[in-house]
């Protein structure tokens, strides 16, 4: 294997898993998705994820034509939600001499690297660039800041997104660069990055040793969540992206929602899951990004021709990663016809971005079908009631397909398993929740808030992991989100449960 190959190894069951799992969080009337990062539910592992190597053209010798086309029905929702971010003309982009490598994608969103050599390498689907001194094996993955908005104050703005990086061996990694959002454009001499780095169940603040028109660079000090902040000042331009997606309904109006972020990984995977989580259904529409760069604390309005009812007036745009809900403009049409949407600063009257909608936008053409095809709820019901769902196939493709060893992996944890666990849980379980589980501080607070016994918080905390995780619950998962941070005994209670199964 050449230096910064990405190393394609693993069992068939995990592969299996993995696709069944993204199929059936993404598409069933459960819940979610996440190409990279991750998400499911509020365990988020935070690359909740749903994975992006996805092979949605792969043949089923149990699945007739039709079923074959729904299922590409299914999937024609889902959209990446990690992208390097491209430079607007006012950067000065400086050419490195890293290596572009592609990782590999695991389950619950975390990327993969095998580097056979020391070097720089830059991955091509976050942007992220590690510095190592000799071979290694990096695993990492997106999360979201809402878990950390009580340590983002004044004067800190967040000004990229957040990952959770581990090495093996961690002390060959020497340093990471991570994209940033902002247009320094003549600001750049005299400005000091920082990064926000999680570790000990508290923040820290540490200086960055570089920095250029795209990235940040830190020298690794441990491994843990950490993402780049720099202290506030005026005014702060930002590469922005518009997100759209259209309400899908049987009703013949039209209704989108329009978002307005940061070109931050982040938070636009915020935006995706806060729409998963919505009782509507959506399609997500493609269109360029942002003529200009938003600055932080102007106002923004949304306008249409033809006019149309929009929610609310305007929104000032900000640094908006630690809401768990972000704003958007609500756009609402009695009768369907072709719009354009308008994006003005309020102030100077500038187009900021502009994009014109049309019907095509919204529809899928299908295979050996002249007309197109509109998405409708009714659609996506006739679907479901006519095909095996997300957990029906995932559980007839398990029957054939179980480990070498002849070990089941999907029962989900009881709740006595997990007060076996609780009880072999050290005094690190709030870091092992908030790091490991992707729980919230405020999780881990109202935990602790409800009962007396230390072993009843640890079980609390795994119970929370476990329903949030619903049918992906189960020792084999827990063990993956464990295995690099808990205690050897912790793990070797999983492995036993896994043989029990």
């Amino acid at each position: 294997m050449t230096s910064g190959q990405v190393e394609s190894s693993e069992s068939d069951l995990s592969a299996l898993e993995d696709k069944d799992t993204f199929i059936s969080k993404r598409n069933g009337d459960a819940t979610q998705e996440n190409v990279l990062g991750n998400d499911s539910s509020e365990s988020d592992s935070e690359s909740s994820s749903e994975s992006n190597s996805v092979d949605t053209d792969e043949a089923d010798p149990d699945e007739s034509d039709e079923e074959s086309e729904k299922k590409k029905l299914k999937l024609v929702l889902i959209e990446p939600e990690v992208k390097v971010q491209q430079p607007c003309e006012h950067c000065k982009i400086q050419q490195g001499t890293q290596e572009r490598v592609t990782p590999r994608t695991l389950s619950r969103g975390q990327l993969w690297l095998k580097l056979d050599a020391e070097g720089i390498y830059e991955c091509t689907i976050t942007g992220l660039i590690f510095e190592v001194t000799t071979s290694a094996v990096i695993e990492y993955s997106l999360l979201s800041w809402t878990k950390y908005a009580a340590y983002i104050k004044d004067p800190w703005i967040i000004v990229g997104p957040i990952f959770d990086v581990k090495c093996t061996p961690p002390s060959v990694l020497t340093s990471i660069q991570f994209p940033h959002t902002l247009c320094l454009n003549d600001h750049s001499s005299g400005m000091t990055f920082n990064v926000f780095h999680f570790k000990n169940n508290s923040p820290e603040f540490e200086r960055s040793v570089d920095h250029s028109s795209t990235h940040i660079k830190w020298n690794v000090s441990s491994l843990s969540p950490v993402g780049p902040v720099i202290e506030k000042y005026d005014p702060v331009y930002y590469h922005g992206v518009v997100i759209l997606y259209k309400v899908v309904s049987d009703l013949p109006s039209l209704e989108f929602r329009v978002y307005i972020a940061s070109n931050n990984s982040s938070d636009i995977k915020d935006v995706s899951k806060s729409v998963r989580n919505s009782l509507n259904k959506f399609i997500k529409i493609e269109k360029p990004p942002c003529h200009r760069l938003l600055q932080g604390g102007k106002r923004y309005r949304l306008i249409s021709d033809p006019e149309a009812d929009i929610t609310p007036e305007e929104i000032q745009f900000g640094d908006h990663s630690t809401l768990a809900v972000k704003p958007f403009f609500e756009v609402r049409l009695e009768q369907p016809m072709e719009l354009t949407l308008t994006l003005m600063d309020l102030e100077s009257n500038e187009t900021v971005w502009k994009a014109k909608l049309r019907e095509s936008d919204w529809t899928i053409p299908v295979q050996n079908d002249n007309k197109p095809r509109r998405i409708t709820n009714s659609t996506r019901r006739r679907k479901s009631s006519t095909s095996l769902s997300g957990d029906e196939i995932c559980n007839k493709r398990l029957k054939s397909h179980d480990t070498s060893d002849g070990i089941k992996t999907k029962s989900v944890l009881t709740d006595q398993q997990l007060m076996i666990l609780a009880k072999k849980m050290g005094k690190d379980w709030k870091v092992i929740g908030i790091q490991c589980l992707r729980l919230s501080v405020e999780d881990i607070e109202q935990i602790a808030a409800k009962e007396e016994d230390v072993n009843m918080y640890k079980c609390m905390m795994l119970r929370k992991w476990r329903d949030s995780e619903q049918n992906n619950g189960t020792a084999k998962s827990l063990y993956e989100c464990l295995k690099y941070d808990a205690s050897h005994e912790v793990l070797e209670i999983l492995r036993g449960f896994l043989e029990q199964t």
